[in-house]
């Protein structure tokens, strides 16, 4: 069985026109809402650890982390907010799925 990706959970998918810092828009299937997405992969930070750089300035309503089995979608506002609101920079995935009460986790 080949894996999914992450637009295989997507209906009406648009994609940016120009540079954008999302990567793909939709409805996900079974949700209500059009949202754009972060899909940037995951990758070896300066800190020697795997994982995702991101801004505050970012237009992405989502952000997938694409992981083994699953993809995990996470509220861009939400982990903006708990970033500020615990003063740190660097998480670790677990810790956001338990402490954020937005997020979705998908099998491929």
């Amino acid at each position: 069985m080949k894996n999914k990706l992450f637009k295989d959970f997507l209906t009406n998918i648009k994609y940016p026109s120009k540079k954008e810092s999302w990567d793909i828009a939709g409805v996900m299937i079974g949700k209500n809402g059009f949202h754009r997405f972060d899909t940037k992969s995951l990758r070896k930070t300066k800190e020697g650890q795997i994982g995702k750089y991101g801004s505050f300035s970012t237009e992405a309503d989502k952000i997938v982390y694409d992981i083994k089995k699953q993809f995990i979608v996470v509220d861009t506002e939400e982990l903006h907010q708990y970033l500020k609101d615990n003063k740190v920079k660097i998480v670790q995935l677990d810790e956001l799925i338990s402490a954020l009460e937005w997020n979705i986790i998908l099998p491929k």
